[in-house]
């Protein structure tokens, strides 16, 4: 299996999702997009969202509407910032909407207690049927290898069916996630949310329709199990005129700094302490993360100890050199919910290998040999690695400032990738 070719200037493979490319400098798409940021007018751009926004507060107070935009929340770390810059910095009165896929963290769900506490919100919550959900996962890990196919289309969908029912035009999201990861639109796009999007990504290309009746003898999909993928028609849609905007277009969007205000400042609570990320602000939601994130790794052969170290190179808080080793090391973790969750969707481990092996990039051969590198990694002790990170994460204490490499000393040299 031939070796990924690594951006000169982050750490992701020239296979990450989704569409990244290299320049003649060897740097990713995703670094020049984030290079590209520094250039733009934030200023102009925050009057322009501001200007947006009043206008449609003027609208819905003349309508007799109470709510001026609708939040997709999920109590990950976006949604906190999202509701400060709304309600704190616009003064306006947001209706948080979240889709509720059953597999929450206790984390996540006190920070959605804590956005309605907070700020004074309401809220609406859509609650999947836990027998669902499970169909559902184990239809989608069968299928395309993918365990939270229901939580990142619920979280799609739901909020778009919400703005037509309760005649809330403006659906405002956080980041526009492709561009920040791998650079696949630039600034001046300036990229809306569009139907076309979840479908193809979120869905997989997968409609509601097109699951019914998907699935093994007895764990049949039936059009109950799949209810919540309803997307408003196009007549619904411009009836309202939904439209779905991205924060990140209007402000110098930096998630590690924000989530760290909205830690420090309104209370947004931080995962204990996980295998497969260094970070505790992110993905404080879904139970599911660390095995989604496994699968990719199966899949692809990177996870989210890339996209983190990445990320963190980009901004200027981690070097290269430490990405390349903690991104090695976090990667091959193995993390406990595994099995559990295997379990969970009566999917045999066996079987899912050889349908990896399927899916993968490399193929069943490259899903082998990944699989073998999480052994070893597993043997060896994340505390015996990274002592001083280990016990900093333990204790449940984030990283926000200086680089990664200082805690553990000036670099993680000799570290996991001089074992394999």
């Amino acid at each position: 299996m031939a070796e990924p070719r690594l951006c000169t200037r982050c750490v992701y493979p020239d296979n990450a999702r989704p569409t990244i490319q290299f320049d003649d400098d060897g740097v990713c798409s995703g670094c020049r997009y984030i290079e590209s940021r520094a250039s733009v007018d934030w200023a102009m751009r925050w009057r322009i969202l501001a200007d947006m926004l009043s206008e449609h507060q003027v609208r819905q107070r003349h309508l007799g509407i109470p709510y001026d935009c609708i939040i997709p929340v999920s109590g990950g770390k976006d949604s906190h910032y999202q509701v400060y810059v709304a309600k704190q910095k616009l003064g306006l009165n947001p209706l948080l909407v979240t889709a509720n896929h059953t597999w929450n963290t206790p984390c996540g769900l006190a920070n959605l207690r804590n956005l309605v506490t907070r700020f004074g919100c309401d809220l609406v919550r859509f609650t999947i049927s836990p027998e669902s959900a499970r169909k559902v996962a184990r239809w989608a890990l069968l299928e395309m290898g993918d365990i939270t196919f229901a939580y990142h289309a619920s979280i799609m969908c739901w909020p778009m069916r919400a703005a037509v029912q309760w005649r809330v035009p403006m659906v405002v999201w956080g980041e526009e996630g492709f561009s920040q990861l791998t650079g696949m639109f630039q600034v001046k796009d300036e990229v809306e949310y569009t139907r076309w999007k979840t479908l193809q990504h979120d869905q997989r290309g997968y409609d509601r329709e097109d699951l019914i009746g998907r699935g093994d003898p007895g764990h049949e999909l039936t059009w109950r199990d799949v209810e919540w993928m309803r997307y408003p028609s196009v007549d619904e849609i411009e009836s309202v005129g939904v439209r779905g905007i991205y924060l990140s277009n209007y402000l110098p969007w930096d998630a590690h700094a924000q989530a760290r205000a909205m830690h420090e400042r309104y209370g947004f609570g931080l995962m204990p302490f996980r295998y497969r990320s260094y970070r505790t602000y992110s993905k404080t939601d879904d139970a599911a993360n660390d095995v989604h994130d496994l699968l990719k790794f199966l899949k692809f052969g990177y996870g989210r100890g890339t996209d983190d170290a990445s990320e963190d190179i980009r901004y200027g808080r981690l070097n290269r050199h430490d990405g390349l080793e903690l991104s090695a090391f976090l990667d091959r973790q193995m993390t406990p919910l595994w099995r559990e969750l295997l379990g969970l969707v009566d999917v045999p481990e066996d079987r899912l290998l050889i349908r990896l092996g399927e899916l993968a990039d490399g193929g069943a051969a490259a899903v082998e040999q990944r699989w073998q590198a999480l052994q070893v990694a597993s043997r060896m002790s994340f505390r015996a690695a990274y002592p001083a990170l280990y016990a900093h994460l333990e204790h449940g204490r984030p990283l926000w400032t200086g680089e990664i490499g200082a805690i553990d000393g000036n670099s993680y040299a000799g570290s996991y990738m001089g074992v394999l």
